[in-house]
């Protein structure tokens, strides 16, 4: 079929079920969360120091490491003290602090969140705002040569955060623990398979917060990242490609197109990977894009030229990650720099 001709059938096809199921589309559509930590007024306002703040809206992640880098010790705990949800979630901030800060965060955001407060966790980022955003850490940022971040797609937040923590202990575990992972619930996903999943609104909310975790990395003198993305979480990485210089890699799974029609389209100097097993309900997704709705071309197309990882044995939508498969094991010699 034709490009042509698969656009006028996506077209045909998404209107009868745009009409069929707008009722609980609409119902289901998310707010996505963007803008400044909470509490960044009260940031702001603090003059304990004698001197301002950097915004948490303006400031670049390398100024905010510049400003950490001149406080001591006690000072940087007292700003974490004072604004744990500022400080939690600053990129460029150091990386041992913002886990502390939101330690306590996460104790004062009540039962809802205990266990993720629990001794043990690394929490690099938590946003008790819409669903809840959260990042955890699974290894040393600071002492390893590698370091992954897996980005999850729909249905993930902070309230449903273990399918997500499950392909990053995977992904670690198939490195023999060489790398460390971020898994990174840090955007509003879409809920279920609706008009969200559909369109790229959320993942342009979402691209620009993955853009600045990285540079946050980056800031904090973390090793360079390769993006694990899965799902809807391949269109946010997508459209963070051209404006991510600090990622590796680039490796997609179960992809529904990544606002692009080719790799070279992404703008990106990282290496593009893509994998699709045999059995993924996401094959039956058109990959076309019409009248915003759409994510555009398949990334494991040969036509696309991205770099195919091996997925015969993986098992479905969310198999990728499972231990013993192919598509594994290639993952972990991606995350090492083996191939």
């Amino acid at each position: 079929m034709s490009r042509y001709h698969r656009t006028l059938f996506t077209a045909a096809l998404i209107t009868t079920v745009v009409a069929g199921t707008a009722g609980w589309a609409s119902a289901d559509t998310q707010l996505a969360v963007t803008g400044p930590p909470p509490g960044s007024a009260a940031w702001l306002a603090d003059d304990s120091l004698g001197r301002e703040l950097p915004d948490p809206s303006a400031s670049t992640p390398d100024q905010v490491a510049h400003f950490f880098g001149t406080l001591t010790g006690r000072q940087q705990q007292q700003l974490a003290h004072r604004h744990p949800l500022v400080v939690g979630n600053l990129d460029g901030a150091p990386v041992s602090l913002r886990y502390e800060a939101n330690h306590l965060a996460l104790q004062q955001a009540g039962k809802e969140y205990e266990d993720l407060a629990a001794p043990g966790h690394q929490i690099l980022a938590f946003d008790p705002r819409g669903r809840g955003q959260v990042a955890e850490v699974y290894g040393d940022l600071a002492a390893t040569e590698h370091v992954s971040v897996v980005v999850p797609g729909s249905d993930t937040d902070a309230g449903h955060f273990a399918a997500t923590a499950t392909m990053a202990k995977n992904l670690r575990a198939a490195t023999d623990d060489r790398t460390a992972v971020i898994a990174w619930a840090g955007y509003t996903t879409p809920v279920g398979i609706g008009l969200d999943a559909a369109t790229s609104d959320l993942a342009e909310a979402g691209a620009p917060r993955l853009t600045r975790l990285t540079e946050g990395l980056e800031a904090t003198g973390a090793a360079e990242p390769v993006l694990f993305c899965h799902s809807y979480g391949s269109v946010v990485c997508g459209l963070a490609a051209r404006d991510t210089p600090y990622a590796a890699d680039l490796v997609v799974t179960g992809s529904p197109g990544m606002h692009a029609d080719t790799a070279a389209d992404l703008h990106t100097d990282a290496r593009v990977w893509a994998a699709k097993d045999p059995g993924d309900w996401i094959d039956d997704v058109p990959n076309v894009r019409f009248a915003g709705l759409g994510h555009g071309e398949d990334p494991t197309d040969p036509s696309f030229g991205a770099r195919i990882v091996p997925a015969r044995d993986a098992k479905g939508h969310t198999g990728y990650y499972t231990p013993g498969t192919e598509s594994l094991r290639t993952f972990a010699s991606i995350a090492l720099g083996e191939i």
